[in-house]
């Protein structure tokens, strides 16, 4: 699989693997296996996910196996808001790396923006200076907080993960981060499925075109915009189509067509929403 540069020079898959919403009761365990038997090496988790351990798992089997080297993969996961301070940061560091069974992480990234992000920001640029982080960034930020916190920080962020998807473009935010020399990634490229994604004519008929499904029009069309999807899927054969996308390009008409289903609205909420950043302010993660 090929790779992108990040702005510290660290390469990264440009397909990734993701794992929200998938169980901790083994499933997640057997997908990440999976996900790296059918060629994934980028996979992304999180603290608030609640199946590090399974991840771990998954992990340390594959390189046990022979299946993978440690250096081969591209790990990330993410600080939940309770711990996005500079008290808490080190500890939830350590904690995830634990549950992870892993050394160091290829790339950590504060969840959501809001709590101490400066404090926080700090001690991960300390545990990145320590080697415990190969790469530092953030998710879920928009152009202003971004750029507050890189232009007061030390160390860039070295990614952005925000939703991107054919309903939520977010077109005008990822020009700027681009240009701003921050790595774009992509939660929910498929969108959960939300407004008949998989039954969508204009996605069907462009990848009628190519012989391919309207996931794989949809993850080309992000790679072509030089965005890392993270796809999720816990059926290898659906994996292994999702990686299975870079023998073909979409034309610049196929690109301008699928713009015009943007409705340029999250298709799940608004990070803006007080109500959503207190909901976000109360939730415990029970590890």
């Amino acid at each position: 699989m090929n790779k992108r540069t990040l702005n510290n020079q660290t390469t990264i898959p440009t397909l990734g693997f993701g794992v929200f919403q998938i169980d901790e009761n083994g499933t997640t365990k057997a997908a990440v296996l999976d996900a790296i038997k059918a060629g994934y090496r980028l996979i992304d988790t999180a603290a608030s996910y609640c199946n590090e351990r399974e991840v771990g798992a998954a992990i340390k089997t594959a390189i046990d196996e022979g299946l993978v080297t440690r250096e081969e993969l591209f790990v990330t996961s993410k600080l939940w808001v309770e711990d996005v301070t500079a008290e808490r940061a080190p500890k939830a560091i350590q904690a995830s790396l634990d549950r992870l069974q892993l050394d160091y992480l290829d790339l950590l990234l504060i969840h959501q923006p809001y709590n101490d992000i400066f404090g926080a920001w700090r001690a991960m640029e300390a545990a990145y200076r320590d080697g415990k982080l190969k790469a530092i960034g953030v998710s879920n930020f928009d152009e202003s907080q971004i750029t507050n916190l890189a232009e007061f920080s030390d160390i860039k962020p070295m990614v952005d993960q925000i939703e991107v998807n054919p309903f939520e473009q977010n077109i005008e935010k990822v020009k700027y981060l681009q240009a701003y020399g921050v790595q774009v990634e992509a939660w929910a490229p498929f969108a959960e499925g939300k407004n008949d994604l998989f039954k969508n004519d204009l996605l069907q008929s462009i990848g009628d075109k190519y012989g391919k499904s309207i996931a794989q029009v949809i993850l080309r069309w992000l790679y072509q915009r030089n965005i890392i999807p993270l796809a999720k899927s816990v059926k290898p054969a659906r994996m292994a189509q999702n990686l299975d996308v870079l023998d073909f390009e979409l034309s610049a008409d196929d690109m301008q067509q699928i713009s015009t289903l943007d409705t340029n609205k999250s298709q799940f909420f608004s990070h803006r929403d007080p109500d959503m950043i207190k909901w976000m302010a109360s939730r415990h993660i029970e590890y």
